[in-house]
């Protein structure tokens, strides 16, 4: 009996409390099958054998990454409230995090009020605004495919400022601190996101930076100045798409390395009904120096068995030309070589 009234008063506290505070659990979990082809092989010492392979694998995140957030606010009165968000990614087909940090993607505290919102602490980094006009919504075979990832990244020791949006237009600015004694730039990410919507139409600019722990720009996929450009236009049923992207690494030391690349894309999401959504995309990328290019294609479905269950599927081709080797998903094939890939899944949110 003194067990379940301790029960009871528990269980009203905690509803008292997060009907205060308005904390919400949510999350997402996503997992299928995925398969590779020409995936180059390599030896014990992790060389290149010259070899190929395919590869059939259990598929976590493909879609989107499988995550458990803890998110709320709190009305301070006069039109200011705050904030915060705790979010971890994991692999649904492991069980594992991704990464070794307890919240990795996000783990942030701010105030909102009339005059924007302003955060403090782990975000994703600003770059991945490149999201709202990626035709795939940034899947495994995305604008991400044919710049090894420089649109994924997180930034740690996060400022970032968010204006109100003001007829349409709408503003971010975010920098992740190096925190590094005696510089300011060493290991320092920037950035700054544009959005201006009006009607069906949405335009995005993107600038960012991200410095190396000598505050130099050495690596066009890891350290490297990044300026995207594009938009959606959407008319009923049709959504079209279409973005540039231009990388540079002006410290890069090797001469003959490539220090540039400019990345284009288009594509088109068609509602055929309610449930399901048809999606196509092309994207191309060049680097300079004489390194190669290389373009993916990639056509894909998703259709909505309730608003919290989605199955989906894709399939994509890579075509490297020159020393380019760029992949589909995230094993890549021989330089200069092509690479197919397929997957299908399922993704519920809770």
């Amino acid at each position: 009996m003194q067990a379940t009234a301790a029960a009871m008063l528990i269980g009203a506290v905690c509803s008292q409390a997060q009907a205060q505070n308005n904390v919400t659990i949510y999350g997402r979990v996503d997992a299928g099958i995925d398969y590779q082809t020409n995936v180059a092989l390599k030896d014990a010492n992790g060389n290149l054998t010259g070899k190929t392979g395919s590869k059939l694998a259990a598929s976590g995140n493909q879609w989107g990454t499988s995550m458990i957030g803890f998110k709320g606010t709190e009305d301070l009165g006069s039109g200011l409230s705050a904030f915060f968000l705790l979010e971890s990614g994991f692999d649904a087909t492991k069980g594992t995090t991704n990464g070794s940090a307890l919240f990795n993607r996000r783990s942030y505290v701010g105030l909102n009020g009339g005059l924007g919102s302003i955060k403090f602490g782990k975000n994703l980094f600003i770059v991945n605004d490149v999201w709202y006009i990626d035709p795939t919504g940034q899947q495994f075979m995305s604008t991400a495919s044919l710049v090894n990832g420089r649109n994924w990244p997180g930034a740690n020791n996060v400022i970032e400022y968010q204006t109100p949006t003001w007829s349409g237009f709408n503003a971010t600015v975010q920098t992740s601190l190096g925190e590094q004694a005696g510089s300011t730039k060493n290991g320092r990410k920037d950035g700054i996101s544009l959005v201006y919507t009006t009607g069906g139409l949405e335009l995005r600019a993107i600038y960012d930076v991200i410095r190396d722990n000598n505050g130099r720009y050495t690596d066009l996929y890891s350290a490297s100045k990044d300026l995207i450009v594009g938009g959606t236009y959407t008319l009923d049923k049709l959504k079209l798409f279409a973005g540039y992207e231009n990388l540079s690494a002006p410290d890069t030391v090797a001469a003959s390395a490539a220090d540039k690349l400019n990345h284009y894309w288009l594509g088109v999401n068609y509602a055929v009904t309610p449930a399901l959504t048809l999606i196509g995309a092309a994207y191309h990328s060049k680097l300079n120096h004489d390194a190669g290019s290389a373009s993916l294609f990639v056509l894909g479905a998703n259709y909505n068995l309730s608003k919290r269950t989605l199955l989906y599927a894709a399939v994509g081709t890579v075509r490297n030309k020159g020393n380019a080797d760029f992949a589909t998903e995230y094993d890549n094939p021989l330089p200069g070589h092509g690479q197919n890939a397929s997957y299908i899944g399922v993704s519920h949110s809770f």
